[in-house]
């Protein structure tokens, strides 16, 4: 059969912006209204191209973001067709708002710390595996080096280099199972090496404070509007300090240039070591993106970061760039843990290779942006009081309150409207007077068919505090 013999499809293209841009809104448009109910098989990208007078690059590149959005399945063998679910669900009825069955289930997920699991790179993933099952090496499926796989550490020390500045040979990569494993190996070392006490920021990330209390004492390092009080920490006594100069979780801050300079001095100074938590380097929106911490100082940082924002969670990959002296207890200690699989290494390390992972990140970056931008336009038409920090970056944004009463009120304001949102004082560990009521939002989830019905209630939820 050809192109020609495909399915018709009739749509109207907005006047504005690009043509790939229209299309893209036309298609989104059909679906969420229902006019192309799930599982509808869409014409080719020469056939639409061929029926609307666009090019075929143009319409492959907006088939290729809707399957990134959920929107679109694309599968070899059936085609294109609308993925399941993206039609506009009907509103509820038959319970109060404030019910504790909508507390219990919210309908819509804006929690932060989640990408967008529609957008898994399913295919490039797949392609990826099955080329490493035919041409993997027997050695691949015994034991192997704990760092982790060879032709993962070297794609890793180049691409690191390339879009993040850092400085690591190949053979001081440690490949491990996530960041938690990361953290978890690295409080195992550290404790080994005679250290007492880690400076931890303040707010952060509750596992990962408990992760490290089970061997370290944890000291609470405040956060301000240039990132870790560096003051803070030398006070502590703090002989490590983990930190995430890039992008603060969860309030939003990039670590100020004196302040990274004061950090790099007290490690000098104290003989400390910096762990540097990079979750989300490779979402950079309104400004160039900055550099790792760990390019100045290669010989005290810990460089660590995973696919988990990226690719998703459901692929346990994560890295550890260190320095040298902690290079031979590290590895030891990967030895002693859980493998990391190795086909998944070969299948990261040759998405790399072939740019595929590159172009992956481009379309979740541009996908990420729009779901920002439209957070913020919402808030600021429909909660002008509110204000939105932390937006230049990342999956999340911090939504401060002033006038709320507390942030109690604040999330039962949101989950009575069916939406599950964390607030900020989950995070905090000392002086939860130091902020105002906050929410700290995703925009990766839920999938992009569903995002504006999730803002859409979040909104009429705070509007009635």
């Amino acid at each position: 059969m050809t192109d020609a013999l495909g399915p018709e499809l009739l749509l109207e293209l907005p006047g504005w912006g690009s043509r790939g841009r229209a299309l893209e809104e036309a298609l989104r448009s059909a679906i969420r209204g229902g006019r192309l109910v799930a599982g509808t098989r869409l014409p080719s990208s020469r056939d639409l191209a061929s029926q609307l007078g666009l090019s075929r690059g143009t319409v492959t590149q907006a088939y290729e973001q809707l399957v990134a959005e959920g929107w679109l399945t694309a599968r070899q063998g059936s085609g294109t067709r609308v993925a399941a679910g993206t039609a506009e669900a009907p509103a509820r009825s038959g319970r109060s708002a404030g019910s504790a069955e909508s507390a219990a289930s919210a309908r819509h997920d804006l929690r932060p710390g989640r990408p967008d699991a529609y957008a898994f790179p399913r295919e490039a993933w797949a392609r990826a595996m099955r080329h490493v099952l035919r041409e993997a090496p027997t050695e691949v499926f015994g034991f192997g080096d704990p760092r982790g796989r060879i032709e993962l550490r070297t794609a890793l020390a180049s691409y690191l280099g390339r879009t993040r500045g850092v400085r690591v040979d190949p053979a001081n990569l440690i490949v491990c199972s996530g960041y938690t494993q990361a953290l978890g190996l690295l409080a195992e070392v550290f404790t080994e090496l005679g250290v007492r006490t880690a400076g931890m920021e303040d707010p952060a990330i509750g596992d990962h404070v408990r992760l490290l209390a089970g061997r370290l004492r944890v000291a609470a390092v405040p956060v301000d509007a240039s990132g870790l009080r560096v003051d803070a920490l030398r006070d502590s006594g703090a002989e490590v300090a983990v930190c995430t100069p890039a992008h603060q979780f969860p309030l939003g801050v990039s670590m100020a240039p004196e302040r990274r300079s004061e950090l790099l001095e007290w490690a000098d100074d104290s003989l400390g070591w910096i762990v540097e938590d990079d979750y989300d380097g490779e979402f950079r929106y309104d400004r160039h993106p900055i550099a790792a911490l760990q390019s100045r100082r290669p010989s005290r940082i810990v460089y660590a970061g995973s696919t988990s924002k990226t690719i998703g969670p459901a692929v346990r990959l994560g890295w550890i760039a260190c320095p040298p002296l902690l290079l031979e207890p590290l590895t030891e200690a990967k030895r002693r843990a859980r493998e990391t699989r190795p086909l998944e290494q070969l299948a990261l390390a040759r998405m790399i290779e072939l740019g595929d992972y590159d172009r992956h990140l481009r379309t979740m970056r541009r996908g990420y942006q729009r779901r920002r931008d439209t957070l913020v336009a919402a808030v600021r038409s429909g909660l002008p009081d509110v204000r939105v920090r932390g937006i230049d970056a990342g999956l999340h944004a911090l939504l401060e309150l002033p006038s709320a009463p507390s942030e109690r009120a604040i999330v039962e304001a949101a989950r009575a409207a069916s939406v599950d949102v964390h607030p900020l004082g989950e995070y905090v560990r000392g002086e939860r007077d130091r902020h105002p009521p906050s929410l700290v939002v995703g925009y990766a989830t839920p999938p992009a068919h569903s995002y504006p019905a999730a803002l859409d209630a979040l909104i009429r939820g705070l509007r009635r505090l």
